[in-house]
Protein backbone atom coordinates (compact mmCIF):
# COMPACT_ATOMS: atom_id res chain seq x y z
CA UNK A 1 0.00 0.00 0.00
CA UNK A 2 1.92 2.84 -1.40
CA UNK A 3 1.79 6.71 -0.34
CA UNK A 4 1.02 9.52 -2.26
CA UNK A 5 1.50 13.11 -1.98
CA UNK A 6 0.55 16.70 -3.27
CA UNK A 7 2.02 20.56 -2.36
CA UNK A 8 0.04 23.74 -2.65
CA UNK A 9 0.91 27.15 -1.69
CA UNK A 10 -0.32 29.53 0.41
CA UNK A 11 -0.34 33.27 1.21
CA UNK A 12 -1.28 33.89 4.75
CA UNK A 13 -1.94 37.67 4.98
CA UNK A 14 -0.94 39.55 8.48
CA UNK A 15 -3.73 41.58 9.80
CA UNK A 16 -0.99 44.23 10.65
CA UNK A 17 2.68 43.85 10.24
CA UNK A 18 4.39 41.85 12.73
CA UNK A 19 7.47 43.62 13.33
CA UNK A 20 10.88 42.22 15.02
CA UNK A 21 14.63 43.73 15.44
CA UNK A 22 14.87 41.90 12.02
CA UNK A 23 12.50 43.55 10.30
CA UNK A 24 8.35 43.57 9.73
CA UNK A 25 6.45 40.62 7.63
CA UNK A 26 3.18 41.31 5.71
CA UNK A 27 3.05 38.30 4.61
CA UNK A 28 4.11 34.73 4.77
CA UNK A 29 4.46 31.89 2.22
CA UNK A 30 3.48 28.45 3.16
CA UNK A 31 2.66 25.25 1.15
CA UNK A 32 0.69 22.46 2.99
CA UNK A 33 1.69 18.98 2.25
CA UNK A 34 -1.20 16.43 1.76
CA UNK A 35 -0.29 12.62 1.85
CA UNK A 36 -2.24 9.57 1.91
CA UNK A 37 -2.38 6.25 1.18
CA UNK A 38 -3.42 5.14 -2.13
CA UNK A 39 -6.39 2.40 -1.20
CA UNK A 40 -7.68 4.79 1.87
CA UNK A 41 -7.64 8.17 -0.80
CA UNK A 42 -10.20 9.72 1.54
CA UNK A 43 -7.64 9.74 4.27
CA UNK A 44 -5.36 12.62 4.21
CA UNK A 45 -2.73 13.49 6.79
CA UNK A 46 -1.65 17.39 6.31
CA UNK A 47 1.46 18.81 6.93
CA UNK A 48 2.97 22.50 6.67
CA UNK A 49 5.86 23.90 5.22
CA UNK A 50 7.01 26.95 6.05
CA UNK A 51 10.27 28.78 6.17
CA UNK A 52 10.98 31.86 7.84
CA UNK A 53 12.39 34.54 5.76
CA UNK A 54 15.46 35.83 6.78
CA UNK A 55 15.68 33.65 9.85
CA UNK A 56 14.94 29.61 8.41
CA UNK A 57 18.18 28.00 7.33
CA UNK A 58 16.08 26.78 4.46
CA UNK A 59 15.07 30.16 2.97
CA UNK A 60 16.62 29.21 -0.47
CA UNK A 61 15.42 30.12 -3.86
CA UNK A 62 15.33 26.20 -4.78
CA UNK A 63 13.29 25.65 -1.74
CA UNK A 64 9.78 24.83 -4.05
CA UNK A 65 11.74 22.92 -6.12
CA UNK A 66 13.00 20.72 -3.31
CA UNK A 67 9.55 20.17 -2.33
CA UNK A 68 8.41 19.02 -5.58
CA UNK A 69 11.65 16.44 -5.39
CA UNK A 70 10.48 15.17 -2.21
CA UNK A 71 7.09 14.72 -3.43
CA UNK A 72 7.53 13.20 -6.75
CA UNK A 73 9.74 10.38 -4.63
CA UNK A 74 6.81 9.79 -2.24
CA UNK A 75 4.44 9.37 -5.50
CA UNK A 76 7.53 7.45 -7.10
CA UNK A 77 8.03 4.86 -3.98
CA UNK A 78 11.33 5.86 -3.41
CA UNK A 79 13.21 6.26 0.16
CA UNK A 80 12.45 9.60 1.44
CA UNK A 81 15.12 9.28 3.99
CA UNK A 82 17.60 9.95 1.74
CA UNK A 83 16.12 13.54 1.18
CA UNK A 84 18.18 16.14 2.62
CA UNK A 85 16.27 17.51 5.74
CA UNK A 86 19.20 18.99 7.51
CA UNK A 87 19.22 21.54 4.82
CA UNK A 88 15.43 21.64 5.12
CA UNK A 89 14.66 21.70 8.46
CA UNK A 90 10.61 22.99 7.50
CA UNK A 91 9.96 20.31 4.96
CA UNK A 92 11.00 17.52 7.57
CA UNK A 93 8.45 19.31 9.97
CA UNK A 94 5.90 19.19 7.57
CA UNK A 95 6.56 16.08 6.70
CA UNK A 96 6.52 14.56 9.94
CA UNK A 97 3.16 16.32 11.08
CA UNK A 98 1.60 14.95 7.85
CA UNK A 99 2.61 11.37 8.51
CA UNK A 100 1.38 11.19 12.19
CA UNK A 101 -1.72 12.86 10.87
CA UNK A 102 -2.60 10.32 8.54
CA UNK A 103 -1.60 7.61 11.25
CA UNK A 104 -4.15 9.02 13.68
CA UNK A 105 -6.56 9.33 10.64
CA UNK A 106 -6.60 12.68 9.20
CA UNK A 107 -8.45 14.69 11.67
CA UNK A 108 -5.65 16.79 12.38
CA UNK A 109 -4.58 15.09 15.54
CA UNK A 110 -0.82 14.89 15.79
CA UNK A 111 -0.47 13.79 19.07
CA UNK A 112 -3.53 11.97 21.19
CA UNK A 113 -3.52 13.94 23.99
CA UNK A 114 -6.62 16.29 25.78
CA UNK A 115 -4.90 19.37 24.12
CA UNK A 116 -6.07 17.97 20.68
CA UNK A 117 -9.54 16.79 21.53
CA UNK A 118 -10.32 20.32 23.23
CA UNK A 119 -10.50 19.43 26.64
CA UNK A 120 -7.26 21.20 27.85
CA UNK A 121 -5.51 24.55 27.06
CA UNK A 122 -2.37 24.79 27.16
CA UNK A 123 -0.81 28.35 28.88
CA UNK A 124 0.84 30.59 27.10
CA UNK A 125 2.59 34.16 26.83
CA UNK A 126 0.86 37.23 25.54
CA UNK A 127 3.35 38.24 22.96
CA UNK A 128 3.62 42.16 22.56
CA UNK A 129 4.74 42.99 19.40
CA UNK A 130 7.36 45.67 18.71
CA UNK A 131 5.92 48.69 17.36
CA UNK A 132 5.16 52.59 18.38
CA UNK A 133 5.11 53.27 22.20
CA UNK A 134 1.64 54.01 22.69
CA UNK A 135 0.43 50.94 20.54
CA UNK A 136 3.04 48.53 22.62
CA UNK A 137 0.97 50.03 25.50
CA UNK A 138 -2.23 49.51 24.58
CA UNK A 139 -1.70 46.12 23.43
CA UNK A 140 0.12 45.65 26.95
CA UNK A 141 -3.00 46.70 29.50
CA UNK A 142 -4.99 44.87 26.75
CA UNK A 143 -3.16 41.46 27.55
CA UNK A 144 -3.40 42.14 31.29
CA UNK A 145 -7.14 42.71 31.23
CA UNK A 146 -7.31 39.55 29.17
CA UNK A 147 -5.89 37.85 32.08
CA UNK A 148 -2.85 36.53 30.53
CA UNK A 149 -0.04 35.65 33.62
CA UNK A 150 2.78 35.54 31.21
CA UNK A 151 3.77 38.58 29.16
CA UNK A 152 6.19 38.42 25.89
CA UNK A 153 8.21 41.63 24.99
CA UNK A 154 9.74 41.67 21.65
CA UNK A 155 12.73 44.46 22.45
CA UNK A 156 15.28 46.26 20.63
CA UNK A 157 13.65 48.29 17.64
CA UNK A 158 12.23 51.75 19.64
CA UNK A 159 14.44 53.68 22.11
CA UNK A 160 15.76 51.74 24.82
CA UNK A 161 14.49 54.41 27.23
CA UNK A 162 10.83 54.03 26.10
CA UNK A 163 10.99 49.97 26.67
CA UNK A 164 11.79 50.31 30.07
CA UNK A 165 9.08 52.84 30.34
CA UNK A 166 6.45 50.23 29.31
CA UNK A 167 7.97 47.43 31.99
CA UNK A 168 7.89 50.21 34.57
CA UNK A 169 4.18 50.88 33.70
CA UNK A 170 3.73 46.54 33.68
CA UNK A 171 5.20 46.39 37.13
CA UNK A 172 3.28 49.53 38.92
CA UNK A 173 0.13 48.08 37.16
CA UNK A 174 -2.53 46.81 40.09
CA UNK A 175 -2.64 43.90 37.77
CA UNK A 176 0.88 43.40 36.70
CA UNK A 177 3.25 42.98 39.74
CA UNK A 178 3.41 39.11 40.20
CA UNK A 179 3.17 38.52 36.30
CA UNK A 180 5.86 36.77 34.53
CA UNK A 181 7.68 39.08 32.06
CA UNK A 182 9.78 37.71 28.60
CA UNK A 183 11.82 39.62 26.62
CA UNK A 184 12.68 38.87 23.16
CA UNK A 185 15.93 40.71 22.01
CA UNK A 186 16.38 38.56 18.76
CA UNK A 187 19.73 39.50 18.71
CA UNK A 188 19.62 43.53 18.65
CA UNK A 189 21.91 44.19 21.58
CA UNK A 190 25.75 44.37 20.84
CA UNK A 191 28.45 42.46 22.94
CA UNK A 192 30.01 45.30 24.14
CA UNK A 193 26.81 46.89 26.08
CA UNK A 194 24.40 44.04 26.61
CA UNK A 195 25.15 43.49 30.04
CA UNK A 196 24.68 46.72 31.14
CA UNK A 197 20.89 46.93 29.39
CA UNK A 198 20.22 43.84 31.01
CA UNK A 199 21.46 45.10 34.44
CA UNK A 200 19.21 48.04 33.41
CA UNK A 201 16.16 45.58 32.52
CA UNK A 202 16.41 43.37 35.95
CA UNK A 203 15.19 46.12 37.78
CA UNK A 204 11.89 44.83 36.41
CA UNK A 205 12.11 41.31 37.89
CA UNK A 206 12.50 39.70 34.54
CA UNK A 207 11.82 35.60 33.88
CA UNK A 208 14.49 35.28 30.88
CA UNK A 209 15.64 37.32 28.46
CA UNK A 210 16.00 35.25 24.39
CA UNK A 211 18.84 35.80 22.26
CA UNK A 212 20.31 39.23 23.37
CA UNK A 213 23.00 39.00 20.85
CA UNK A 214 23.51 37.71 17.54
CA UNK A 215 24.07 34.08 17.04
CA UNK A 216 27.32 32.92 16.63
CA UNK A 217 29.12 34.21 19.22
CA UNK A 218 29.56 31.96 21.23
CA UNK A 219 32.08 33.05 24.05
CA UNK A 220 30.55 36.44 24.05
CA UNK A 221 26.88 34.54 24.87
CA UNK A 222 28.63 32.41 27.30
CA UNK A 223 29.79 35.09 29.50
CA UNK A 224 27.10 36.81 29.32
CA UNK A 225 25.19 33.72 30.71
CA UNK A 226 27.97 33.74 33.06
CA UNK A 227 27.44 37.38 34.25
CA UNK A 228 23.67 38.29 33.44
CA UNK A 229 21.15 38.73 35.69
CA UNK A 230 18.42 37.85 34.02
CA UNK A 231 18.54 34.37 32.68
CA UNK A 232 19.06 34.08 29.36
CA UNK A 233 17.59 31.63 26.71
CA UNK A 234 19.01 31.19 23.53
CA UNK A 235 16.59 30.45 20.13
CA UNK A 236 18.23 31.25 17.30
CA UNK A 237 21.56 30.19 18.50
CA UNK A 238 19.84 26.63 17.99
CA UNK A 239 18.80 26.90 14.25
CA UNK A 240 21.31 24.71 12.06
CA UNK A 241 22.67 22.49 14.69
CA UNK A 242 21.63 18.96 13.90
CA UNK A 243 23.92 16.28 15.26
CA UNK A 244 23.48 15.41 18.88
CA UNK A 245 26.90 15.66 19.47
CA UNK A 246 26.77 19.26 18.10
CA UNK A 247 23.67 19.85 20.27
CA UNK A 248 25.79 18.65 23.12
CA UNK A 249 28.63 21.02 22.69
CA UNK A 250 26.58 23.83 22.06
CA UNK A 251 24.96 23.59 25.48
CA UNK A 252 27.70 22.52 27.35
CA UNK A 253 30.05 24.74 25.59
CA UNK A 254 27.88 28.05 26.18
CA UNK A 255 25.31 27.19 29.10
CA UNK A 256 22.45 28.81 29.27
CA UNK A 257 19.28 28.77 31.65
CA UNK A 258 16.88 27.85 29.23
CA UNK A 259 16.20 26.95 25.26
CA UNK A 260 13.87 28.19 22.98
CA UNK A 261 12.33 25.11 20.88
CA UNK A 262 10.59 25.89 17.54
CA UNK A 263 10.16 22.79 15.57
CA UNK A 264 9.30 24.31 12.57
CA UNK A 265 13.12 25.71 12.32
CA UNK A 266 14.74 22.92 13.92
CA UNK A 267 13.78 20.70 11.66
CA UNK A 268 10.39 18.54 13.65
CA UNK A 269 9.65 16.51 16.47
CA UNK A 270 12.35 14.37 16.28
CA UNK A 271 14.82 16.46 16.21
CA UNK A 272 13.19 18.73 19.06
CA UNK A 273 13.56 15.75 21.05
CA UNK A 274 17.08 15.41 20.68
CA UNK A 275 17.10 19.24 22.23
CA UNK A 276 14.86 18.20 25.18
CA UNK A 277 17.02 15.27 25.69
CA UNK A 278 20.15 17.56 25.90
CA UNK A 279 18.89 20.34 27.98
CA UNK A 280 17.83 18.31 30.92
CA UNK A 281 20.55 15.73 30.79
CA UNK A 282 22.57 19.70 31.34
CA UNK A 283 19.83 21.22 33.95
CA UNK A 284 18.51 23.66 30.98
CA UNK A 285 15.21 24.94 31.31
CA UNK A 286 13.07 24.82 27.94
CA UNK A 287 9.35 26.09 26.34
CA UNK A 288 8.36 25.57 22.96
CA UNK A 289 6.98 28.71 20.69
CA UNK A 290 5.48 28.75 17.26
CA UNK A 291 7.78 30.60 14.09
CA UNK A 292 4.65 32.55 12.92
CA UNK A 293 3.69 29.23 11.14
CA UNK A 294 -0.46 29.08 9.96
CA UNK A 295 -2.78 26.72 11.81
CA UNK A 296 -1.47 23.55 10.11
CA UNK A 297 1.65 23.64 11.85
CA UNK A 298 0.51 25.58 14.93
CA UNK A 299 -2.25 22.94 15.22
CA UNK A 300 0.77 20.21 15.64
CA UNK A 301 3.16 22.14 17.62
CA UNK A 302 0.27 22.66 20.67
CA UNK A 303 -0.41 19.23 20.14
CA UNK A 304 3.31 18.17 20.71
CA UNK A 305 3.90 21.18 23.61
CA UNK A 306 0.56 19.13 25.52
CA UNK A 307 2.25 16.12 24.98
CA UNK A 308 5.42 16.97 27.04
CA UNK A 309 3.48 18.65 29.56
CA UNK A 310 5.53 21.72 30.35
CA UNK A 311 5.85 23.56 33.58
CA UNK A 312 6.81 26.42 31.28
CA UNK A 313 4.25 28.76 29.23
CA UNK A 314 4.84 28.10 25.94
CA UNK A 315 4.89 30.87 22.51
CA UNK A 316 1.77 29.56 20.75
CA UNK A 317 -0.59 32.86 20.43
CA UNK A 318 -0.16 33.29 17.21
CA UNK A 319 -3.25 32.06 15.68
CA UNK A 320 -5.13 35.15 14.94
CA UNK A 321 -2.14 37.10 13.08
CA UNK A 322 -3.23 36.25 9.87
CA UNK A 323 -6.73 37.25 8.12
CA UNK A 324 -6.82 34.04 6.03
CA UNK A 325 -5.82 31.35 8.06
CA UNK A 326 -6.79 27.92 7.81
CA UNK A 327 -8.21 25.37 9.76
CA UNK A 328 -8.12 23.70 12.81
CA UNK A 329 -8.47 27.03 14.89
CA UNK A 330 -7.49 27.86 17.50
CA UNK A 331 -9.02 29.93 20.71
CA UNK A 332 -7.17 32.00 23.77
CA UNK A 333 -9.14 32.14 26.94
CA UNK A 334 -7.74 34.02 30.16
CA UNK A 335 -4.23 32.82 28.91
CA UNK A 336 -4.41 29.92 27.82
CA UNK A 337 -4.85 28.44 24.22
CA UNK A 338 -7.13 25.86 23.42
CA UNK A 339 -7.91 23.79 19.97
CA UNK A 340 -11.24 25.22 18.89
CA UNK A 341 -13.43 22.68 18.03
CA UNK A 342 -16.50 24.57 16.89
CA UNK A 343 -14.60 25.34 13.82
CA UNK A 344 -13.51 21.74 12.36
CA UNK A 345 -13.14 21.23 8.79
CA UNK A 346 -16.22 19.39 7.18
CA UNK A 347 -16.37 16.50 4.72
CA UNK A 348 -17.43 19.18 1.97
CA UNK A 349 -14.83 21.49 3.02
CA UNK A 350 -11.36 22.13 0.95
CA UNK A 351 -9.88 25.33 2.18
CA UNK A 352 -6.36 23.77 0.82
CA UNK A 353 -6.66 23.75 -2.45
CA UNK A 354 -3.83 25.79 -4.48
CA UNK A 355 -3.90 29.42 -4.21
CA UNK A 356 -2.22 32.26 -6.12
Amino acid sequence: MGLSATISKHILKFKKPATTSRGAFEDREIWILKIWNSQKPDIVGLGECAPLKNLSIDDRKDYEKKLNTLVNNINLGKNINKFNFKEFPSIKFGLETALLDLKNGGKRIIYKNFYAIGKQGLAINGLIWMNQFNEMKKETLEKLELGFDCLKFKIGAIDFEKECELLSIVRNHPMGKNIIIRLDANGAFKPEDALDKIKTLSHFNIHSIEQPIQKGQWQAMKELCQTSPIPIALDEELIGTFDEKDIELLLNEIKPQYIVLKPNLLGGFVQSDLWISQAEKHNIGWWLTSALEGNIGLNAIAQYAASKNTLHHSGLGTGKLYANNLPPYTKIDNGYLWRDMGHEISDNDNPYEDQN
